[in-house]
């Protein structure tokens, strides 16, 4: 497959996928000459990207901060459902590292994916 050499293309390429998708809908077949093309076009965007833009995993301090604005939860309250002192959840938040313990309870009671807790 070809690939995007540089950022003129890949803008180039971007605005035709936004063109090919004015285009097209569920309704639009597969095999329709709009949806090949974009399907190509896609797969070279995917490509440069993830060598270009990668997408880093968040950090348990961003996950924290998620999942209380999502939850409606504040520091306090974070404390008392993880049985630790307010303080501490700050501490979290800032980028201290949880113990085991604690880190157990963020995956069980706010569905944090244990690699993001463990920093892996």
């Amino acid at each position: 497959m070809t690939q995007i050499k540089n950022e003129t293309a890949y803008n180039a390429i971007l605005e035709r996928v936004e063109e090919l998708l004015a285009l097209t809908d569920e309704n639009t077949p597969v095999d329709s000459k709009y949806n090949i093309e974009l399907d190509l076009l896609t797969g070279m965007v995917e490509e440069y990207e993830s060598q270009y833009y990668p997408v880093k995993p968040p950090t348990l301090a961003e996950v924290l901060k998620l999942r209380m604005a999502e939850m409606n939860l504040t520091q306090a309250k974070m404390a008392e459902l993880l049985n630790v002192s307010a303080p501490r959840i700050s501490e979290y938040v800032n980028g201290k590292e949880p113990t085991l313990r604690v880190a157990r309870e963020l995956v069980r009671k706010l569905n944090i994916d244990p690699s993001i807790v463990l920093g892996i």
